[in-house]
């Protein structure tokens, strides 16, 4: 029952939106709801991994372990953002950059937001699983433009453009994964829990031309290289908060689309074809993103890139299909996942304070922003991977499975690709922080809750990286029955 609740809390707060005069009122009980969201969540994941089968609520409804997952995900970050929203919103009404009407939509907009994020992974429909993911960008785009200037709703337009092309190639798979189940001569259905035990004896050429639509339909909202185009603009321009959830939990819905209908490839049509598409995409997105990374002088396009980056190396995880290089990228996802969001909330601030983007004009952050300048540069070093934080664990299981197969290349192009991009994050990030204060410029005072949600997604960061060396045997065999079917 769990997931009703999880379902209807948003709900219920998009409605509270309207009854809460008070701008901290409506950040206030939006961080308790998600509070207990966080804890149902938490719930229904240990619930669903003791079961030996999924929960099924009408043929509707379907909960296995992949599922609690993408949902416990959601709900963490949802959680930390609605921490950060309640200073952040404050801030930018205290400074008349949101009016009380604004403020409110924010609200609205945010908790529609997560209930779509959260309907995605809970419907066993295909076809509403499609729906699920159009909803989240129709309704993320408003709060893409959100501060209505010219290059906010520049980038709203082009990312639901792009989406939109690429949710068609989606639909178009879609079809045809249908198409392909009802010449079986069984129920027409879109159901994934009716069409996974019969995926052995669906057409192998209508499967791999599917596929290829799915994995450039979904592929574009998950940030994809060469679909990727929408992504810097979007997370650039999005009110921070919302820059958190869109890397930290949007593009990780339709990479579970992907692995959805990536089941059904595997089951009927082999693993080699799966892997090798994974593994191509991976690979030119993290070459398309350190190149990017590089030169990049905007701080939330670069943090946007990485995005590009780290979705290539969950791509490339689950390409390898080796038992190891699996647990990595479902690991990866998480620790991503709540590493960026932390990162997001720190590029809010600083843009929030410094009043610009270019990074090459903002300087001393570490001396006119202490707590953020130390949560940005612990984030800094999570983020690429330095030991002991928890993606440093993800990768490593990554490369090392690569190497254990035998894929040389794409072992070897990993760990070049990574110095690279590790050596320009220190570059741009060292000069933000340890440069020279500019004149004029005094410490600034942080809000409370800002840092409640900063502490939050760090001792994530921090505890999940030694949890791994603790209870590796438990989290290897949760990760690994995260894709039993």
């Amino acid at each position: 029952m769990q997931i009703f609740f999880i379902l209807g809390i948003p709900i219920l707060l998009a409605t509270l939106t309207f009854l809460f005069k008070k701008q901290k009122a409506r950040g206030l009980a939006n961080a308790v709801g998600y509070f207990m969201v966080l804890l149902l969540s938490i719930a229904l994941f240990k619930r669903i991994l003791f079961l030996k089968s999924a929960i099924s609520f009408f043929g509707f409804i379907y909960l296995d372990a992949l599922s609690g997952f993408f949902i416990l995900i959601t709900s963490t970050v949802a959680f930390a953002v609605s921490l950060y929203s309640i200073g952040y919103i404050g801030k930018d009404m205290e400074e008349g950059k949101l009016p009380e009407g604004k403020a409110r939509a924010y609200y609205l907009l945010f908790n529609l937001f997560c209930l779509s994020m959260f309907f995605v992974p809970s419907v066993n429909n295909l076809g509403l699983l499609w729906v699920g993911i159009e909803m989240t960008t129709l309704i993320s785009a408003f709060l893409v433009g959100f501060y209505n200037t010219k290059e906010s709703v520049e980038a709203a337009w082009k990312y639901i453009i792009i989406c939109s092309v690429g949710i068609i190639f989606a639909l178009l798979g879609t079809i045809l994964f249908s198409y392909s189940f009802s010449m079986t001569g069984l129920a027409k259905s879109l159901n994934w829990s009716d069409i996974v035990p019969v995926a052995h004896i669906l057409d192998k050429n209508i499967l791999k031309i599917a596929f290829i639509f799915i994995l450039v339909g979904y592929g574009t909202k998950a940030g994809l290289a060469p679909m990727h185009t929408w992504l810097p603009d979007a997370h650039s321009q999005a009110i921070a908060p919302i820059s958190a959830l869109l890397s930290g939990v949007l593009l990780k819905t339709s990479i579970y689309a992907i692995l959805r209908f990536g089941i059904i490839v595997i089951k009927g049509v082999g693993f080699s074809y799966f892997g090798n598409l994974m593994i191509l995409l991976g690979l030119i997105s993290l070459v398309i993103a350190s190149g990017f990374i590089l030169v990049q002088k905007d701080l939330k396009r670069l943090l946007a890139y990485s995005s590009i980056e780290h979705v290539g190396i969950i791509s490339i995880g689950f390409g390898l299909g080796a038992p190891l290089a699996t647990v990595g990228a479902l690991l990866h996802i998480f620790y991503h996942a709540v590493t960026k969001s932390l990162m997001f909330f720190g590029a809010g601030n600083i843009v929030s304070n410094y009043k610009q983007h270019n990074m090459h004009s903002i300087k001393g952050v570490i001396k006119s922003m202490p707590f953020t300048g130390f949560m940005m540069l612990m984030g800094v070093f999570a983020l690429c991977g330095f030991p002991p934080f928890a993606i440093f664990i993800s990768e490593i299981l990554i490369i090392i499975s690569a190497f254990s197969i035998g894929s040389y290349l794409v072992a070897g192009s990993l760990l070049i690709l990574l110095s690279v991009i590790f050596g320009a994050f220190i570059n741009h990030f060292g000069k933000m922080l340890f440069g020279r204060l500019p004149k004029g410029r005094q410490v600034m005072g942080e809000p409370l809750s800002g840092k409640l949600g900063f502490l939050f997604l760090f001792i994530l960061v921090c505890i999940s990286g030694v949890a791994f060396t603790i209870f590796k045997k438990d989290l290897l065999w949760i990760a690994q029955k995260l894709l039993q079917v």
